[in-house]
């Protein structure tokens, strides 16, 4: 038997900005340890921004200075890419990091569930202007990595749900922070909400699609949902045969890992004073014959809205990583 490690970890907008406090080396100095203690053997990582060098495409360059002097310097790696073409996305690029080759990659944004349309109702309309329905398009895409385990295929899908930030509805704000009518941010949440789910339906697609084509996967989704276990994007993913009803879907369900930890330790994010779970790792029920327990590292987690409150912001992520064990017979059947 061999041990298997998967860990997802939201970095919070890692980069190297000028004027940028704390300091790239400053973060680095508190998260490599945060990553060496992980011993991942997969890595899937959330909101890595991108920079740029005269005359090359913009990539990973702060990642790059994290990882060094760690195993995950040598790892295969692949992350998301901007349409354009230009390199990788300006800001929150997710990035899969593999002891084991990565024997394919994809990202979807809108390939399984296309683009609602809706009719913003509280935005303030040009003079003569009707107001009609408009796509509302998800930020940010999935990212999936087949990975070669043995005689086996991993796949793994790293995500970063919408968070419960209200999306911008014009002539709405008086200013970043300040609403003019609650009416306005509540059909602003409402936007952030229908975004989230959409993300997370898209997901649920993915992983039919990946049953439909094989008869028992190994399927891990992981990343930041900004959702907690009995929110709705955490329940679409999972296909529940108690939401279904329907029992021929059994094998189909997708389990929380963190349903094992105690529900005392069970957070990831410190908010207003209260332990939240936002990051998950769930697992199909063929690798869930393997798995052996979950970690969550949250003993020095700081509350995310005291750093709000004041002009200094902690070198940490806001996040905790959560870590998956699992115990993988030396030849996959």
């Amino acid at each position: 038997m061999s041990k298997l490690r998967i860990a997802t970890f939201n970095l919070e907008n890692f980069d190297d900005k000028p004027d940028q406090r704390p300091t790239l080396k400053e973060r680095i100095s508190l998260m490599r340890p945060q990553l060496l203690r992980l011993n991942a053997d997969i890595l899937c990582l959330q909101e890595v921004n991108g920079q740029e060098e005269i005359g090359q495409p913009r990539c990973l360059l702060a990642l790059d200075a994290l990882l060094q002097e760690t195993q995950y310097a040598g790892f295969h790696r692949v992350s998301t890419m901007a349409e354009d073409g230009s390199g990788v996305y300006d800001e929150r690029n997710l990035v899969i990091l593999s002891r084991y080759e990565i024997l394919e990659a994809h990202q979807y944004k809108h390939h399984f569930a296309p683009a609602p349309c809706y009719k913003i109702v509280t935005a303030e309309a040009a003079e003569g202007e009707e107001p009609k329905a408009e796509k509302i398009s998800w930020e940010r895409p999935i990212l999936h990595a087949r990975i070669g385990i043995g005689d086996r295929v991993l796949d793994i899908v790293n995500l970063h749900l919408k968070s419960r930030i209200p999306t911008d509805i014009r002539g709405q704000k008086l200013d970043t922070y300040t609403w003019k009518t609650a009416s306005g941010w509540s059909e602003g949440f409402f936007l952030s909400s229908m975004k989230r789910v959409g993300q997370a339906l898209e997901v649920r697609m993915l992983i039919d699609d990946l049953f439909d084509k094989t008869e028992n996967p190994w399927i891990v989704v992981c990343g930041d949902f900004n959702a907690e276990f009995e929110e709705v994007p955490l329940d679409a993913i999972q296909g529940k045969v108690e939401n279904t009803g329907n029992g021929k879907l059994a094998k189909r369900v997708m389990l929380p890992c963190e349903t094992s930890i105690p529900e005392s330790a069970r957070f990831s994010l410190y908010h207003q004073g209260k332990g939240r779970m936002l990051d998950h790792l769930l697992v199909c029920r063929g690798l869930l014959a393997y798995y052996r327990g979950s970690e969550v590292h949250n003993e020095l987690l700081h509350d995310e809205t005291i750093a709000f409150a004041t002009e200094g912001k902690f070198p940490e992520s806001d996040h905790s990583p959560v870590i998956a064990e699992f115990e993988l017979p030396d030849h996959s059947p």
